[in-house]
């Protein structure tokens, strides 16, 4: 990770922390408007930058091997900002994960290899990473970790049916998981799809 941007919340005060991760060819700095969007006063926000603006070199339905070792490097930088974070106190089920495109597919696979009970994850566009998706990869209990997961129907880099697929893999990890598809062929963040993820991942902070 090049650099990591802290806002919201200082960390030494904030109840609960997010992580952020922008899609490919984004910047951390991109995600601001997001966040001003969701409008979560409280959170503590840690939006890390992607070496070279993007986590892995191909597209996350490719064999896994075809992204190393970059996208294993990119998981583990999640991982430390995660111990950091529990090292300061935090609980994971004080911790968010907030991600678009790529960013979205990165932190869906980061619970989905580290399952706990987390706070939530909030997933725009975005679907578990690999080549397929075998029911018996999925392990762990991730014990009612709400997730969220909107995208359009006709998204030509994601589609519905392997975000489909990713919700019903993670719910049987025990995730409670929301899909919301939009009747448009849009890769962006619509007004609606971020009320409905606020609703649903941060009901409490409503």
């Amino acid at each position: 990770m090049d650099q990591l941007i802290q806002t919201g919340t200082d960390r030494s005060r904030a109840r609960d922390v997010a992580i952020v991760l922008h899609g490919r060819g984004g910047t951390a700095f991109g995600m601001k408007p997001l966040l001003a969007a969701l409008d979560l006063p409280e959170f503590a926000f840690l939006i890390p930058q992607a070496p070279g603006n993007t986590w892995y070199p191909y597209g996350f339905m490719v064999d896994e091997s075809d992204n190393e070792p970059f996208l294993q490097q990119s998981l583990e930088g999640i991982h430390a900002l995660v111990a950091s974070v529990q090292a300061e106190g935090q609980p994971s089920s004080s911790i968010y994960f907030i991600g678009f495109s790529q960013g979205a597919c990165l932190a869906l696979e980061y619970v989905a290899r580290y399952p706990r009970f987390y706070g939530g994850v909030c997933a725009f566009t975005g679907g578990l990473i690999g080549k397929y998706l075998p029911e018996e990869k999925y392990q762990g209990d991730l014990a009612g970790t709400p997730i969220f997961i909107g995208a359009s129907e006709r998204d030509i880099h994601v589609p519905m049916n392997r975000i489909r697929l990713s919700g019903e893999r993670l719910s049987q990890m025990g995730a409670v998981v929301k899909v919301l598809g939009f009747d448009d062929a849009l890769h962006t963040i619509r007004e609606e799809e971020i009320v409905a993820g606020k609703e649903f991942v941060f009901r409490e902070h409503t």
